[in-house]
């Protein structure tokens, strides 16, 4: 159960609108850097110092992860904004409707929202919305993507999750509790998603899976495919056109699985 409860906690959402705002805002303290406007309430100055530092160098090192260098910049009106939450109860309350979710990112507003004890904040919480946004600047707020698609880009920017990943997916094959890409992208990931287990394995997939498509498949053809995506070409089209070996996800879920069996 810990190694469930581990992966739920610290896996987070993406939500198209942001919810409504329950705090006022004159409660809110602001810190403003060159990519990001940082709200908080209580927290701790050198923690907010620690999210100054932290996430200018996140919004370098993901874009470089994913191969994405031409992308418009967060600066002045366009800079992204961190909500920092005094605790769980605070975040919860104002910001989420998910129990489990610790952070959360609205993509087109470039806001993101969390608390200083979420865990794996710095490791996790930050790079992992960050993720979710920069995807989407870079596709476009219109491309219909899989949720483990979009999952995966997130959690493959936790260095932990992205290279743990492939070792539960390789259990979960071995006692046939693996569900396959075709399956996984009917999954919807709300408050009435309960299954821990399940959850667990998702979002194990969703890394495994896209760390394949860019490690083991190539940088490059992973931006061409997003290319593809930003000019409207439907999930299976720009997978088959770009990957020329899948016919569809199907394609991509057998040559994904025959991987992970040599490993």
């Amino acid at each position: 159960m810990k190694k469930i409860l581990f992966l739920i906690i610290v896996s987070l959402a993406v939500w198209p609108k942001p919810l409504a705002f329950a705090a006022e805002p004159s409660k809110w303290k602001e810190d403003k850097q060159e990519h990001f406007i940082i709200y908080y309430k209580n927290a701790p100055e050198d923690f907010i110092r620690e999210v100054e530092k932290a996430s200018e160098e996140y919004y370098q090192e993901i874009c470089e992860n994913l191969g994405f260098h031409r992308y418009k910049g967060w600066t002045w009106d366009e800079r992204a904004k961190i909500y920092i939450y005094d605790d769980d109860e605070d975040y919860k309350k104002e910001s989420s409707n998910i129990p489990w979710a610790h952070g959360v990112a609205f993509a087109e507003q470039k806001i993101i929202r969390t608390f200083p004890s979420a865990s794996g904040f710095f490791d996790s919480v930050l790079p992992h919305e960050m993720g979710h946004i920069i995807l989407r600047e870079f596709i476009g707020h219109e491309a219909k993507v899989p949720l483990w698609f979009e999952e995966g880009v997130a959690m493959y920017q936790e260095k932990a999750k992205r290279w743990g990943a492939h070792k539960i997916v390789q259990k979960a094959i071995a006692d046939k509790s693996f569900v396959p890409l075709k399956d996984l992208t009917s999954f919807a990931l709300n408050h009435n998603a309960s299954n821990e287990a399940f959850i667990n394995l998702f979002y194990a997939e969703a890394a495994s899976v896209v760390n394949y498509l860019i490690n083991e498949l190539g940088y490059q053809r992973f931006v061409r495919f997003c290319r593809e995506l930003k000019e409207g070409q439907p999930f299976d089209w720009a997978l088959k056109s770009v990957y020329l070996r899948f016919d569809d996800i199907n394609g991509l879920n057998k040559a994904w699985m025959s991987y992970l069996e040599t490993q």
